[in-house]
């Protein structure tokens, strides 16, 4: 029997909404300058695709964050400092969150694509339930829609642990992990689909790792994007990605592929 892709299990932010992964990434910032600590967006990003919670607490343990955190307060922080730069966090995403649910580029002619193919399509992400409780309605006012959503909140741990992929597994009735491709933009979203033992894709345009605007992308010296893209993909590599593409619009492309593979000699 031929072996081939069932299923496309996506990311949200910065993979299939919100090109370049905004939403969060300015609200990190201002909850702590407005507690006297200015990080910066290099390092607002690093954790980028965990559960959120978990991200603040990364971010208080980068040597620089914590050293300007003992400075200012004269001691180290706890898990009350952790659940009030959360709850301000929350406070803020939520006011403007309905504002980063637009589909990427490709994203609607992709997901038209996988249908067509019969694949079944599903989603992780690093925001909680609430979070993309008002994300996903807005985006699919815009006509994206996967078959399943599920959220770090709703399993017993968020990245890189594989338990949203298993969810999926389940309720798509996808019952073997190598019919399944997982496509992120985050370090932490290969680590995920690594965990899980299925086929791992990054994305460079629209991600969060590599963090550019639409409109710098598109203006940015070929040379130079192209050295930023390079650099990218090397970390979504050694983070686990078996392949990696430029943009959503080239995964069918990617499907064929491993197809191939899945069917030759050189695969387990």
């Amino acid at each position: 029997m031929r072996k081939e892709i069932k299923a496309v299990i996506f990311d949200w932010a910065g993979t299939t909404v919100d090109y370049g992964c905004f939403a969060p990434l300015d609200v990190f910032v201002q909850v702590f300058k407005e507690i006297g600590i200015e990080i910066t967006y290099e390092e607002a990003r690093k954790p980028m695709g965990m559960l959120k919670i978990d991200h603040i607490k990364a971010l208080l343990k980068m040597e620089r964050i914590h050293s300007l955190w003992l400075e200012k307060f004269n001691r180290d922080y706890t898990m009350e400092d952790i659940n009030s730069l959360y709850e301000r966090f929350e406070e803020v995403l939520f006011a403007s969150l309905e504002n980063f649910a637009e589909p990427v580029p490709g994203m609607l002619d992709l997901q038209k694509e996988l249908r067509d193919r019969g694949l079944k399509i599903g989603s992780t992400t690093g925001y909680t339930k609430e979070m993309l409780d008002i994300v996903a309605p807005k985006a699919k006012a815009f006509g994206y829609c996967p078959d399943f959503r599920i959220t770090s909140t709703e399993v017993p741990a968020g990245r890189p642990y594989p338990y949203m992929i298993y969810q999926n597994m389940i309720t798509l009735a996808i019952p073997n992990r190598n019919s399944i491709i997982k496509i992120g933009d985050t370090t932490v979203d290969m680590k995920e689909g690594k965990n899980a033992g299925v086929w791992t894709v990054g994305i460079l345009k629209g991600g969060s790792e590599l963090g550019l605007s639409q409109k710098e992308v598109e203006t940015m010296d070929h040379a130079q994007l192209k050295k930023l893209m390079d650099a990218t993909a090397k970390r979504l590599y050694s983070a686990g990605a078996d392949y990696v593409v430029e943009q959503v619009g080239d995964l069918p492309h990617i499907i064929d592929v491993i197809n191939t593979r899945m069917n030759s000699e050189e695969v387990i």
